[in-house]
């Protein structure tokens, strides 16, 4: 007999410590212990939650933001790493996964910036690291592309769950490369983006974002945007107070849940900081199948085919195996 599980989950709206990793973890730490002690067995948290978004990308010349970019950089993580750790010891401690983005620099190649989503199992295992495939327009003076090797959906206690972070969400192929995967659950974090044209509303474009997923592929999206705090908009203002206003923009943070109808679990958070809650049951997944299954039945695989390139990509291979010389048993060599 088929069983699917019935869940609670969570998805946090708020704003990191700017550019200071041990804190926004601290803050971290103590917001899934919250949430876990309201039931939630998966809490999901913004994009680049540690610790913080490039505004300066934005808002400055690519000049200008290059002395904010050496300050991400140095307050970006490893992973693994002691702040991945310390994330892992509190999913393991209050028996719920956890999916958080952060800036995440690479061990060996200085200035290279992934912006990655963690996905962390409720028994504190790191499942998987998903790196943001292409950064989205201004984000392509921080961080490089991710490879195809993260595109997975991992088994939890909530369900299959796979993650995209913020514009990937609108990559049609990545979204079915993880329904063709499985994914029941799915985690889109985002960042608060008041600095984007004016004609454009960041809390309507998440949502239609997330309601177009959870229809297509007939299962739960989980969506959680970070707030700007005022010491974000302070430091992104210093020297340039026009910048404030922009920062202050309203309708640019959407956090909730989207059901495979396509409608809203519960109520969503629309700019202001909090913890939204939602029960999930995977068993609403299986008859709006029966009308759109796009993986399965609802497709002709006979004409389409998606090939997906899970190797991971390096910079170099390497070889360090050494042929060792030939035993000639210390003969002289032959003469003609």
């Amino acid at each position: 007999m088929l069983e699917l599980p019935k869940s609670k989950v969570a998805a946090v709206q708020t704003a990191p410590v700017f550019l200071d990793p041990a804190a926004t973890v601290d803050k971290a730490c103590a917001l899934i212990a919250e949430a876990a002690g309201n039931g939630a067995k998966l809490v999901a948290f913004p994009e680049v939650f540690v610790a913080g978004y490039p505004y300066w990308n934005w808002l400055m010349t690519p000049v200008e933001g290059s002395e904010w970019f050496e300050r991400l950089c140095r307050a970006a993580i490893t992973v693994p790493g002691p702040e991945v750790e310390q994330l892992c010891a509190a999913a393991r401690a209050h028996d719920c996964s956890v999916v958080i983005g952060v800036n995440e620099r690479d061990p060996r190649a200085l200035g290279t910036l992934y912006n990655t989503n963690l996905v962390i199992g409720a028994d504190g295992t790191l499942l998987g690291r998903h790196r943001k495939l292409v950064p989205t327009w201004a984000e392509k003076l921080t961080w490089a592309g991710g490879d195809g090797a993260s595109l997975r959906v991992y088994d939890t206690p909530v369900g299959p769950l796979g993650t995209l972070a913020c514009g990937e969400n609108t990559n049609t192929l990545a979204r079915f490369a993880l329904l063709s995967a499985g994914e029941l659950v799915h985690v889109a974090n985002y960042i608060s983006l008041p600095v984007a044209p004016a004609s454009y509303n960041m809390a309507d474009a998440i949502r239609i974002r997330a309601t177009a997923h959870s229809f297509e592929g007939k299962l739960f999206t989980i969506v959680a945007c970070s707030t700007v705090s005022e010491e974000i908009i302070a430091a992104m203002s210093a020297g340039r107070p026009e910048n404030r206003a922009l920062l202050e923009r309203r309708q640019s943070a959407f956090s909730g849940v989207i059901g495979p109808d396509g409608n809203l679990v519960g109520d969503p958070l629309i700019d202001d900081e909090g913890i939204v809650y939602a029960e999930i049951d995977l068993s609403r997944c299986i008859q709006p199948k029966q009308m759109h299954d796009i993986i399965g039945a609802y497709n002709r695989f006979d004409i389409f085919d998606l090939r997906i390139d899970r190797r991971p990509r390096t910079s170099a291979s390497w070889r360090d195996d050494e042929v060792p010389p030939a035993d000639d048993g210390g003969a002289e060599p032959p003469t003609a």
